[in-house]
């Protein structure tokens, strides 16, 4: 097995804030291997990726996300321009990315890119949303993207990939509640299995281009069989985002800031972040089966992603950065992750799943988080069923909670429920929602006005 799809995952807190597209453009490309940074494509398989994801988290004001559509446009367009920008500076104009997907469910989203000349290899794509926040809804939830990548001389047949983007609930003592985020994601972000078919037709000057979905239905004659989770049988799985899970079950006390980590490369000494990292909540709970069952993540090797202070934006604008600047009522932690589902058992003779580089990137002015990236090659081979089913305890055939038949009204009532929100947040929090309040306000008192002058005419 020598053929392999080349991933770039990349997941960012945006904090509410509009990027700045020119500094993320410098930086999104900082985990890819180092021999394709240097242009030296003889030393790795991995190149220019065919398949780039961007997961992002607090993507925009509850208002806007919670109403989507075009109050969003301008936030999924930064991230567009700033892909652009980043492919033009790594690979000048030889190298082109295809947007397939940006879909929200209320403040986290997800966008899909792909390589021009790899695009029609994407035969379908499928979405699915669920919100794990108050009330169900998107202030805290997950969107996902599954799409099928067409294997040259495979007879139609396609190597499945699922992405999802995730945002757990926060705060140090809340590790059950992000376990629980975990399990509800599991039973309610379901693929309703309506495959969209992607044409894309370049617009003139060819910088842009339109998708045009052409359903086509399910021929499973089992309603239910067309329903699938996260885990698929035949799907590899990547799951990124801002999981929340904190170094300390309890938030720091008086002094404890003291003690936060600093760049210091001696792992000997009580500040190096390596030490922190021995309380991280993920990783105890994914050793106690209470987390991302069956999920796998590489080696943690840069520093906490959360909770920079506002100095340390300010420092990060002006390009010093020489020490971390930490908010004294959060523990340091490593909220921001990317985990992934390996090969089955039975395909393990067959090749893995292989990481290349999984690092954290500068820290962005905007956002108190830094983002995180994972360069990353799929073998270009679909994923079989096994021989004999009743061997294999893969989560991908046995997934650790069933799906929620009740999951698509749970999901309507709770993006009802976005939508009421998101009007009231857009009037009361939005300068456009003021002014049309003002304007109501002013049209009521006038037309009062003229109503009473003509009465009393």
């Amino acid at each position: 097995m020598d053929r392999f799809i080349n991933l770039y995952i990349f997941t960012f807190n945006c904090a509410r804030l509009l990027i700045d597209t020119d500094f993320v453009a410098e930086h999104f490309f900082h985990a890819l291997p180092q021999s394709a940074r240097d242009g030296d494509n003889e030393q790795s398989i991995y190149d220019a990726p065919e398949i780039i994801v961007l997961s992002l988290q607090e993507i925009a004001p509850l208002a806007y996300a919670f109403l989507g559509g075009s109050f969003l446009s301008a936030y999924f367009d930064a991230f567009r321009r700033a892909l652009d920008l980043a492919v033009s500076k790594q690979w000048g104009s030889e190298v082109e990315y295809v947007e397939f997907t940006r879909e929200n469910s209320g403040m986290t989203a997800m966008m899909v890119f792909v390589r021009s000349d790899a695009a029609d290899q994407i035969s379908w794509t499928e979405m699915a949303q669920v919100g794990v926040g108050f009330l169900e809804m998107g202030n805290k939830g997950a969107v996902g993207t599954r799409l099928g990548y067409t294997v040259e001389g495979g007879q139609n047949e396609t190597v499945d990939l699922t992405f999802v983007a995730a945002h757990l609930a926060p705060m140090e003592e809340e590790y059950e509640r992000r376990n629980e985020d975990w399990k509800s994601i599991v039973e309610r972000l379901v693929f309703a299995n309506k495959k969209e078919m992607r044409r894309r037709n370049r617009a003139s000057g060819g910088d842009r281009e339109e998708n045009i979905a052409l359903l086509s239905n399910d021929n499973s004659s089992d309603e239910s069989a067309s329903h699938s989770g996260i885990f698929a049988p035949r799907s590899h799985l990547f799951f990124a985002g801002d999981l929340n899970y904190r170094t300390s079950d309890t938030m720091p006390l008086k002094d404890d800031h003291r003690r936060f980590p600093q760049p210091t490369a001696d792992v000997d000494s009580p500040r190096h972040f390596s030490h922190l990292l021995k309380n991280d909540q993920l990783t105890r709970e994914l050793q106690k089966r209470k987390t991302l069952h069956g999920l796998s993540e590489e080696p943690v090797t840069f520093p906490p992603t959360y909770k920079y202070s506002a100095l340390a934006c300010l420092e990060a604008r002006l390009g010093n950065q020489q020490e971390w600047k930490w908010s004294k009522h959060r523990w340091p932690s490593w909220c921001d992750r990317i985990l992934y589902l390996d090969l089955p058992s039975w395909m393990k003779e067959r090749g893995r799943v292989q990481p290349h580089v999984y690092n954290s990137l500068p820290l962005f002015p905007t956002s108190d988080h830094r983002a995180v990236a994972l360069s990353v090659s799929v073998p270009l081979e679909p994923i079989p069923g096994p021989s004999d089913i009743s061997q294999s305890d893969d989560v991908r055939l046995l997934p650790p909670f069933q799906l929620d038949p009740n999951w698509e009204s749970r999901r309507a009532a709770a993006r009802n429920k976005e939508l009421i929100v998101g009007f009231f947040a857009y009037l009361s929090t939005t300068w456009e929602g003021l002014g049309l309040l003002l304007a109501t306000g002013i049209g009521a008192v006038g037309g009062w006005l003229v109503l009473s002058s003509i009465l009393e005419g």
